[in-house]
């Protein structure tokens, strides 16, 4: 996969479709790397007309590792340098759980490079928000064991737990996943440095108010990690912002919500302002 030099870092990215149709960037959550935007899930969305761009956030993934502090302004341009050495002037963006966070960033402080926006299972970043389930929180909390075979167990116990009601968990398709991840890369201090970099951004919610883009928010209703009234805050807090609420998703996206979730975006793309 190609790499781009983009906010004086190298960013690992991949690409499906025409470059001639519309483009979408899809902005992974903390310590996600590019691949949980499964391909299929990409072929769909060029499906419907798009362009798709995904990547490795800093600290993550085959992009470059950061020992700085940072925070999630920093991620916000780091995705629009991106566009940038990509020399996309306009783009769709759709991020998920700390992806919503940086996609905000960007309708924020780039509200002319902005087509849509879609802010999946993510919140305003409000400390008052209610916070993560305790069983969630305390396998968050755990450090990942380095060792692969322990690793794959942490993952697959983490997101049996993050799930959802709403279809059971294909626990051989998240072995597959967590291995995938764990081969091609295995970085657990680049997630501890995202999740400072999170926290230390502080709430979006009074900035958020000036963001003038034509916004879809989409949550889970069983979502254990970033409750349901985070994605509520988001929506409320963007000016005519439309709210997707899928009943028993948790703080994942099922291959069986797919569709929904694809549709959706594609109306809020369509709606967009040329």
């Amino acid at each position: 996969m190609p790499k781009a030099k983009a906010n004086n870092i190298e960013i690992e990215y991949d690409t499906f479709g025409d470059p001639s149709s519309k483009p979408l960037l899809l902005v992974a959550g903390l310590g996600t790397q590019m691949i949980w935007w499964r391909e299929e899930f990409c072929e769909k969305l060029v499906d419907k007309g798009f362009y798709v761009i995904r990547f490795d956030n800093r600290d993550v993934g085959l992009s470059t590792k950061v020992s700085a502090p940072y925070n999630l302004q920093d991620m916000a341009d780091d995705a629009i340098s991106l566009l940038d050495a990509l020399n996309v002037d306009k783009a769709h963006i759709c991020g998920a759980s700390m992806g919503g966070s940086i996609v905000q960033e960007m309708a924020i402080k780039y509200p002319a490079r902005i087509l849509s926006l879609t802010s999946i299972m993510s919140t305003t970043g409000r400390a008052d928000l209610p916070p993560a389930k305790p069983e969630a929180m305390k396998l968050l909390m755990m450090p990942a064991p380095e060792e692969r075979d322990g690793y794959i167990e942490y993952y697959v116990n983490l997101w049996r737990v993050l799930h959802g009601s709403k279809v059971p968990f294909d626990e051989d398709e998240g072995r597959e996943m967590a291995a995938k991840s764990y081969d091609r890369s295995f970085y657990p201090q680049g997630i501890d440095r995202q999740l400072m970099g999170s926290i230390a951004s502080g709430s979006r919610k009074s900035k958020l108010a000036s963001v003038n883009v034509q916004t879809l928010v989409i949550h889970g209703g069983d979502d254990p990690i970033v409750s349901l009234e985070g994605g509520k805050d988001t929506a409320e807090s963007i000016p005519g912002a439309e709210l997707l609420i899928i009943e028993g998703m948790g703080h994942a996206l099922p291959p069986e919500a797919w569709s929904q979730i694809i549709d959706a975006i594609s109306a809020n793309a369509n709606k967009a302002k040329p």
